[in-house]
């Protein structure tokens, strides 16, 4: 396993990989907090999408900073994954939030005004598809704090 972690060091699958990572653990973060609140096992966290913090943030944050530290903070490389970033982020807390409100919206008045079954109208609509502010820039945070450790990991290790 290290020797694979030595040929991937440095390279863009060094920052895929931490990418990835750092979306997954934050979705595995939002399990563990949903079960600490809410005192319930919700295996669904693993797969959809809103929540804290935001897996879509940290990993692409992430993604970004590994790649800055490989081709360097002045490299096209580094401005184009901090752009992709950006608008992920942005996208996460605006167009996809404000189509969960819409859906919470259409939810309710397909419940008020039918009053009884909405699978004939194809079920709820999904609501939590975006993420408040917050939960950006914690995703945003964690992202950032874990691509840093692991990739000064991995450069003790190798150097």
């Amino acid at each position: 396993m290290i020797n694979f972690f030595s040929k991937i060091y440095g390279t863009g699958m060094e920052a895929l990989l931490i990418g990835l990572a750092a979306a997954f653990t934050a979705q595995c973060i939002k399990f563990f907090l949903h079960l600490l609140t809410k005192k319930e096992v919700d295996l669904t966290l693993f797969t959809t999408t809103g929540g804290m913090p935001s897996s879509h943030s940290a990993g692409v944050v992430a993604l970004a900073l590994v790649i800055g530290e490989i081709s360097g903070f002045t490299s096209v490389d580094f401005a184009l994954s901090t752009g992709f970033a950006l608008v992920v982020m942005y996208d996460a807390a605006g167009v996809r939030r404000a189509a969960g409100k819409q859906a919470a919206c259409l939810n309710k008045i397909i419940l008020d005004f039918y009053k009884h079954d909405v699978a004939q109208f194809g079920g709820r609509l999904k609501e939590l598809l975006g993420h408040t502010p917050l939960q950006v820039f914690a995703g945003a945070i964690y992202g950032a704090l874990f691509a840093i450790s692991v990739h000064c990991y991995f450069m003790n290790l190798f150097n």
